[in-house]
């Protein structure tokens, strides 16, 4: 504007600083597309293919065998010469499955610990929770297998489904020492009584005057929306306390473990150093954050979209629609293979649940103070265990979570289905290629040898959040301060 007149046809150069900082952005976003088009130099055609195929061939053929189902009636022999339970059967009754659940649980096999060694107090364990997405669970287990270090490391499987197929991967497994464990109050063997679905359970969205009319189960426990129990949405709570609680205080092989213990889901991918880097993290905290207390490898970004050419595009055309003299341009654009560009950079902040829960890792003596305060766990209305957890930090502990964050992510989320989303195509590999390609391109940034440390600090106190529900039944809270072990 000048004298009140706008100028037309005619284009000033921005001398604003709003001006300045949309030159600046759009520099960094053609540095990052060029830096893409380095990685993406060996692909053939525009587009990343994500076929199965394509999938495989990024595979080393070694490793085929976990992404290939099993002929039925197929037996298995370890190398150490004992035959595993692979046959696949026709589905068993209610009864043999507790009975093999039990026995399992009983037994404690570790299978290959005459090829690997006993654990040892530096080794890491790796506690992978697991309902029936063996198809993600298949690719978790191949980046599992070519990780550095594996070898020296523990994976306990734990299941709150019992599959003869996902024993079979599971028990095939010829890189690590192995455990599986059975969360044993599952919906499966329960299925018509808690914690399943009791056919004198009251409906979900039935009034409370009706249900105390109705005289069904838990009629005086609605949650604190007025709701009552799905037992679909307690389970991955309860399972998930479960396998700590049996981790940490009942296996044999670890119930004397010092070392940090990683919880992954069936639907993660980790990166080849996860190990090296998880190590390094808790050697960093150690000497430099004794309050820290979570090692955070995943994270939730907004960079989580792995953008590729067309998408750098797209988004750079959409943000010069933007008038830098009416709206200040927010850019949160960015190609996450570059984030490995500063890979041994860490973040230190308050544990929040929705961001630091995924690819977590701590000790006993943290452990130790969580279980101190099962109370605030199992009976906060919550059907969320990282929900639960938060509430945990903020109103029971004397000092709060705090965890240390890696800036390029060494776990990732793969899963496109789970309990609160239905895809028609559960079964999509876009995103398992997408992780496969980005950790590629950031293959000569793996491996740090050290980490710089950021401290954030929140720019607001964190609200007492309410809890999302679905956890007001006295029965889960029984349930679950029963599975607590101090």
């Amino acid at each position: 504007m000048s004298g009140g007149r706008t100028l037309i046809g005619r284009r000033r150069f921005p001398t604003t600083w709003s001006g300045i900082l949309m030159i600046v952005v759009i520099i960094c976003a053609l540095l990052q597309l060029a830096f893409l088009s380095l990685g993406d130099s060996s692909d053939s055609g525009g587009d990343f293919n994500d076929s199965s195929a394509a999938i495989l061939s990024m595979v080393p053929s070694g490793l085929h065998k976990f992404l290939t189902p099993r002929p039925r009636n197929l037996s298995h022999v370890h190398q150490n010469g004992t035959t595993a339970n692979l046959i696949y059967r026709q589905a068993l009754n209610i009864s043999e499955m507790k009975r093999n659940i039990a026995l399992y649980n009983l037994q404690q096999t570790v299978y290959n610990e005459d090829l690997f060694g006993s654990l040892q107090n530096d080794s890491v364990v790796i506690v992978v929770q697991i309902h029936d997405r063996i198809t993600y669970l298949r690719h978790l287990i191949v980046s599992l297998a070519q990780a550095r270090d594996i070898s020296q490391a523990l994976i306990v499987f734990s299941h709150d489904i019992y599959d003869e197929e996902i024993n079979t991967l599971v028990q095939s497994i010829d890189f690590c020492k192995v455990m599986q464990i059975f969360y044993p109050y599952s919906i499966q063997v329960h299925p018509s009584q808690f914690p399943g679905e009791d056919p004198n359970d009251c409906p979900r969205d039935i009034k409370r005057e009706q249900a105390l009319i109705r005289n069904c189960n838990n009629a005086l426990f609605p949650d604190l929306y007025g709701h009552y129990r799905e037992a679909k949405f307690t389970q991955t709570k309860h399972h998930w306390w479960w396998k700590a609680n049996r981790v940490f205080n009942q296996l044999d092989v670890t119930r004397n473990h010092t070392g940090l213990v990683v919880f992954l889901e069936e639907d993660h991918f980790v990166a080849e150093d996860f190990i090296h880097v998880l190590k390094l993290m808790d050697r960093t905290c150690k000497a430099s954050c004794r309050y820290c207390n979570i090692l955070s490898l995943g994270t939730y970004l907004k960079t989580y979209n792995y953008y590729g050419k067309k998408e750098v595009l797209r988004a750079m055309k959409q943000q010069s629609v933007v008038n830098a003299g009416q709206v200040q341009p927010s850019w949160s654009f960015q190609v996450l293979p570059s984030l490995y560009q500063h890979s041994q950079k860490v973040e230190i902040t308050p544990w929040i649940s929705s961001k630091h829960n995924m690819g977590m890792a701590f000790n006993r003596t943290t452990w130790m103070k969580i279980v101190g305060c099962a109370d605030y766990f199992c009976k906060y209305d919550d059907y969320n265990w990282d929900w639960s957890l938060q509430q945990v930090s903020q109103n029971c502990l004397k000092q709060k979570l705090h965890a240390m964050v890696v800036r390029g992510p060494r776990v990732f989320h793969i899963g496109e289905c789970g309990v609160h989303h239905k895809k028609k195509n559960c079964e999509s590999t876009a995103v398992i290629s997408k992780v496969q390609k980005v950790l590629k391109s950031a293959k000569r940034h793996l491996y740090p040898d050290y980490m710089t440390l950021t401290y954030v600090t929140p720019l607001k106190k964190q609200k007492i959040r309410k809890g999302n529900g679905g956890w007001g039944d006295r029965r889960d809270h029984m349930l679950c301060m029963g599975m607590t072990l101090r």
